[in-house]
């Protein structure tokens, strides 16, 4: 059995009845509006973050969820696939999980107000059923990412990221959207507890291990649908690449940075990056970084009895620095 189906297991039947809901949840009197978003959910992806949200609840509350579980998933869902449907455009990307973009089939104008519909859409499912504390989480995790993507701009301009701000990068950009799942999933079933923060914290430190691993594909040799060296090509500064800067002679700093400024498109010079972030221990650095936040969200499993949410969670922060892809 594939992982993801072994993780999926004991919220099998809640993430069944939330497809329903979720393609409800969507729906507009627009006919153009429904062809888009009938054509976003038959290509959906592994459905990592409501599973999140019904594991979550169902560790905290010995296996219950509530018509609140049901929502705060399709409202994460709504605003993450809003996020993914701009991102398309900020990249002016043409392909997504294989797919063609909305951005690529109804250009960009059309691709741009369909974010913002599925975000308002996500609002409103919120306000509508006074959630307005599963709101709160959602809106701190949109203002986030928006904050993380804007700040790796910032910095790709002028390639001078320390480790404390590429940490508060993929905080803001990767893990606080799977940090805001975890919350919701707590919240939903115990509102004002303190399991709230805790599963916060949980996926947050997942959410990093995850981006640490994305970062350390792009020095791999296995096949992950992203080409090796594709970072050092849009000059994105990865932990491999900064451990490496932040321990080189002034020397090799000067030649890495002018690597990445003025021959990032230049293969063979791009090849001879990676080997010396390789040679320079910047891989082994990255791995380890990866496994103490690995090891620090198993740690915060450790506070639960034992179940089978439980497991998939475990298996879920496993899975997540094991991936090939």
């Amino acid at each position: 059995m594939k992982v993801i189906s072994q993780i999926k297991l004991p919220v099998e039947k809640e993430m069944e009845l939330f497809e329903k809901k979720f393609f409800e949840s969507m729906s507009s009197k627009v006919a153009l509006l429904n062809r888009i978003t009938h054509y976003i959910v038959n290509r959906k992806g592994k459905q990592m973050r409501p599973m999140f949200v019904f594991l979550v609840a169902k560790m905290v509350s010995e296996g219950q969820v509530n018509e609140r579980t049901y929502r705060g998933a399709a409202v994460i869902e709504l605003i993450h696939t809003a996020t993914l449907v701009h991102d398309d455009v900020v990249d002016d990307s043409n392909r997504r999980r294989g797919f063609f973009s909305i951005n690529a089939l109804w250009k960009n104008k059309i691709a741009v107000l369909v974010g913002d519909y599925l975000l308002s859409k996500g609002l409103l499912l919120s306000i509508d059923n006074n959630d307005f504390d599963l709101l709160k989480i959602i809106s701190i995790a949109v203002k986030e990412m928006s904050e993380g993507e804007l700040l790796q701009i910032e910095k790709a301009r002028r390639l001078d990221i320390t480790e404390a701000v590429y940490y508060d990068i993929i905080r803001q950009k990767t893990a606080t959207l799977i940090a805001a799942c975890c919350s919701l999933g707590a919240a939903s079933v115990k509102p004002e507890s303190s399991e709230i923060a805790k599963m916060r914290r949980f996926g947050e430190l997942i959410g990093m291990a995850f981006q640490i691993k994305d970062d350390l594909f792009d020095y791999g040799e296995e096949q992950i649908g992203k080409p090796t060296g594709i970072d050092i090509k849009e000059q994105k500064m990865t932990l491999p690449l900064i451990y490496v800067l932040n321990n080189s002679t002034p020397k090799e700093k000067k030649w890495i940075i002018n690597s990445i400024k003025r021959h990032n498109k230049d293969k063979k010079r791009v090849k001879e990056v990676i080997a010396l972030v390789k040679s320079k221990g910047g891989l082994d650095y990255a791995v380890t970084k990866m496994k103490e936040y690995q090891k620090e969200a198993l740690s915060i499993l450790n506070d639960y009895p034992a179940s089978t949410y439980k497991d998939s969670l475990v298996l879920m922060v496993n899975y997540v620095i094991e991936r090939k892809k």
